[in-house]
């Protein structure tokens, strides 16, 4: 699968509602040559992630708008094919915010450009996309450093059944946690409390969600890790405990809103029941990732957390396979396999 040329996908237009396959331009170039201090990478696999559709918006965000005509933003795993930077040598397994591409140029030093995979791997290479990557990041730091579960509180999370939630569910169980997730399906619900240990899972699509959170807390909420905000978010209030923790990662309800949304209506509990919430971004927690792979790559090679990678062929099937993450058509991560890796 390694090519002649590099092809990219610039942002054509900026999403208004759902994202569409034509706010994206594609493009082939000449793939290029690093300067000193640069390395060339070849991707191998794509994160799609609800946050591409924040960076396509131009919205105050955490980062900078990716710009029309730019190469579309994303997270990518690599391999160095040539470098002319001491730290980096042909053949280094890489993660980096590269973009929608066969090929990047990165600086070769460590952090936020480009970051060397350990050597040997301790685990599969595509977990560092899921679990080992940001989003079982996310996972991790939300979950322990804002929700702090403790043995035998409720933790509920959104959207369980994501990349994120999914592993914010297993590790709340073993901390002694009863878990209970929010997903879109009764196929979902299944697979989280069947194959991933939940204690119950919710359907809010059908019934009454208020009255199914009743029955699935019945000590009521500790901890809520939000990935969606929105009605859940309001239903999820009214069962909170005295000092709740509330880890705001995500609002995925009300990314591909045309207008303004209004704030929960039962904003008033968040008083009544001193409970904090707290928003945060991955990116603040870089100096801290080796201690997150440590502590998964445990729990994976335990047996104790369990993953699903919706892996989509071709680079030229992103626009339309990022679809997937708003139409509730996945489960677990979902990546695009651009090339193959090394053998």
């Amino acid at each position: 699968m390694t090519r002649a040329i590099n092809r990219q996908f610039l942002l054509a237009a900026r999403p208004v509602g759902d994202i569409k396959e034509s706010d994206f331009e594609y493009r082939e170039e000449p793939i290029p040559s690093p300067k000193d201090d640069e390395v060339l990478v070849r991707t191998i696999y794509l994160s799609l992630d609800p946050t591409n559709r924040i960076w396509m918006s131009d919205m105050e965000q955490y980062m900078p708008p990716v710009e029309i005509g730019e190469v579309m933003r994303g997270v990518i795993i690599g391999v160095v094919e040539e470098s002319k930077n001491p730290n980096f040598k042909q053949g280094d397994l890489v993660s980096g915010m590269l973009g929608w591409q066969d090929y990047a140029i990165a600086l070769g030093n460590s952090g936020f450009s480009l970051t060397r995979l350990p050597n040997p791997l301790p685990c599969p290479l595509n977990t560092f996309t899921g679990p080992l990557g940001a989003t079982g990041f996310t996972a991790y730091f939300g979950l322990l450093d804002i929700g702090q579960p403790k043995v035998g509180e409720t933790v509920v999370v959104s959207a369980a059944s994501g990349a994120v939630g999914s592993i914010v569910g297993q590790i709340a169980k073993i901390k002694g946690c009863r878990v209970v997730g929010i997903t879109g399906s009764d196929e979902k619900c299944r697979w989280l409390t069947e194959e991933l240990g939940f204690d119950a899972a919710i359907n809010y699509k059908t019934g009454d969600l208020e009255k199914a959170l009743a029955q699935a807390c019945p000590n009521g909420i500790d901890v809520y890790f939000d990935n969606v905000g929105g009605i859940i978010l309001d239903v999820v209030l009214t069962k909170i405990n005295l000092h709740a923790r509330l880890p705001l990662c995500g609002l995925i309800s009300t990314y591909n809103a045309s207008k303004p949304v209004p704030g929960p209506y039962n904003y008033s509990q968040i008083l009544m029941k001193r409970a904090l919430v707290q928003g945060f971004i991955i990116l603040d927690y870089i100096p801290r990732f080796n201690e997150a792979i440590t502590e998964i790559g445990q729990w994976l090679n335990q047996g104790k957390i369990k993953y699903a990678l919706e892996i989509v062929e071709g680079l030229e099937n992103a626009p339309k396979a990022i679809l997937k993450l708003f139409d509730g058509n996945k489960k677990g991560k979902l990546i695009i396999k651009v090339s193959n890796e090394p053998t």
